[in-house]
């Protein structure tokens, strides 16, 4: 049997996957709620500030995404569905889960780390791909 380190992760298991997870609703609702309240100061995402300029989606984001080579998803908190609810609750959002070969989610980006990244795709790009090298 495989050796298994606290936090759950299985040597060995390979990411197939990631979900982000922004500190914010969807929707037309949710995405208002947020811009007015990012403008005010009330309400932060590092991962928003990482995917999105203040209009649109970065371009830099979406070359990123094609040269991963393992697919990431980004998700509103609302849009979550029973497994990704389980692993993010008491979890800080903004966060980045790996889901793995053996059927695990982990943590691969805190929201700590998130803010760390300044906005940056590039330095998100490379945290990513060192957190997947660490495990």
């Amino acid at each position: 049997m495989p050796e298994t380190h606290p936090d759950g992760f299985v040597p060995g298991a390979a990411v197939t996957k990631y979900t982000g997870v922004y500190n914010a609703d969807g929707g037309l609702v949710g995405e208002a709620r947020y811009v007015i309240g990012h403008l005010f100061g009330t309400a932060e995402c590092a991962l928003c500030d990482i995917t999105h300029s203040p209009v649109r989606r970065k371009p830099e984001w979406n070359r990123m995404v094609t040269r991963l080579g393992v697919p990431i998803v980004v998700l509103h908190r609302n849009e979550l569905d029973e497994q990704l609810r389980a692993a993010a609750s008491g979890v800080d959002l903004p966060v980045v889960f790996a889901h793995r070969t053996d059927g695990s989610i982990d943590v691969a980006l805190t929201a700590a780390e998130l803010a760390d990244l300044a906005g940056s795709v590039d330095r998100f790009e490379r945290a990513l791909t060192s957190s997947s090298a660490d495990r």
